[in-house]
């Protein structure tokens, strides 16, 4: 049995990992999803909400845990894990990035999604200066981020997609090949994705080296479209 730990991207939370979980549990590991501070059911302001706080939080659960773990981030939160590797390398047994930001040390996720420029949702964020927060129009969530998904999971959306703080989006990452380095990494791209695009997802496990790349053919939401498939490919490297 592996215990992996679930992180959801952008404006979302653990209800991502709903359809993954039980096929997880049914082939005898443990999942375990997590609302970010201020995402989901917790109710963390977001103008409190800072990348240091939402990495300590996934640090606290690693530390409530007796078993190492396996820690899947999705989209922009691939940078939690990455700096959540940093600080329990010992703890995480694998580290497997969905569609994620794979960013190396120094840089931000910013600097990669700026470079993207054939994704589709960035004309449809809207911001809150005020609130150092931003969120997504409703009108995008179909062809952005579900379009191969049935229409309940952009009804979902609508009800349950909120505002992320913007912050941690600008940290950069401070990751050494000591600690972050010595946790093996493993990349699935989705390469029908619009959100991040095939192309920046190529140069990100390109630049930082992966044990094995899988590709599926799954717009950004594989949780929600194939989790079967996904849950296998999951499975998969929790043997390797």
């Amino acid at each position: 049995m592996k215990t992996f730990i679930l992180i959801h991207g952008s404006w979302h939370s653990s209800w991502n990992w709903h359809r993954v979980i039980p096929i997880l549990e049914s082939r005898g590991h443990r999942a375990i999803a997590v609302d970010l501070p201020g995402m989901g059911r917790d109710k963390t302001p977001i103008q409190e909400v800072k990348f240091e706080k939402s990495v300590q939080a996934i640090c606290s659960l690693i530390d409530s845990l007796n078993d190492r773990v396996i820690l899947v981030g999705h989209s922009k939160n691939g940078i939690m894990i990455s700096q959540a590797a940093e600080y329990r390398s010992e703890k995480i047994e694998k580290l497997i990035y969905l569609a994620a930001y794979l960013i190396p040390n120094g840089k931000t996720q910013s600097e990669y999604s700026a470079a993207d420029s054939n994704g589709v949702l960035k004309p449809y964020i809207t911001r809150y200066p005020e609130l150092n927060a931003h969120t997504l129009q409703p009108e995008i969530y179909k062809e952005g981020l579900y379009h191969d998904c049935d229409d309940t999971i952009t009804e979902l959306a609508k009800l349950l997609l909120s505002h992320e703080s913007a912050e941690s989006g600008i940290t950069p990452l401070n990751l050494s090949e000591e600690k972050y380095g010595s946790v093996p990494r493993f990349y699935i791209e989705c390469t029908e994705d619009k959100a991040v695009t095939p192309f920046i997802q190529r140069k990100m496990y390109t630049e930082t080296i992966c044990e094995k790349v899988y590709r599926m053919e799954t717009s950004h939401s594989p949780f929600f479209s194939q989790p079967e498939e996904l849950s296998s490919i999951f499975c998969e490297i929790a043997t390797l």
